[in-house]
């Protein structure tokens, strides 16, 4: 397994961008499973998923938790929802090309990144 390292590091970076903005580690994970070791889309997003199944579950929403900053009612009924929807798009992106779920998940991300810098931009003094 010669990306190990690459693996480790790629870990690392979602484990810190996660725990410090909620960001879902597939923001990084995907793409630099793509860029840095060679995976093809499909196969970035499928092992992105199987990564965070236990991590993100575990990880980080302990120490939220114990600081009363998880509301529970409210996290049972997206993960429902989320199941169903994830199950259900996961379907269809192995119905499409490597490159239009690529060209996708960049509209995506530039999107919200987008939306990130024009909703923060006037309240970095406040």
């Amino acid at each position: 397994m010669e990306n190990t390292g690459v693996f480790v590091l790629i870990g690392l970076a979602a484990g810190i961008v996660s725990g410090f903005f909620g960001v879902g580690g597939g923001a990084i994970i995907v793409p630099a499973l793509v860029y840095f070791a060679g995976f093809d889309q499909h196969r970035a997003t499928g092992t992105s998923l199987a990564v965070l199944l236990l991590p993100v579950g575990l990880g980080a929403v302990f120490a939220y938790y114990r600081n009363g900053n998880v509301d529970v009612r409210a996290a049972a009924v997206m993960a429902l929802s989320l199941f169903a929807a994830a199950w259900a798009s996961g379907f269809l992106a192995n119905r499409v090309s490597g490159a239009a779920l690529k060209l996708s998940f960049g509209v995506f991300m530039t999107l919200m990144g987008l939306y990130i810098v024009v909703s923060s931009y006037g309240k970095l003094g406040k």
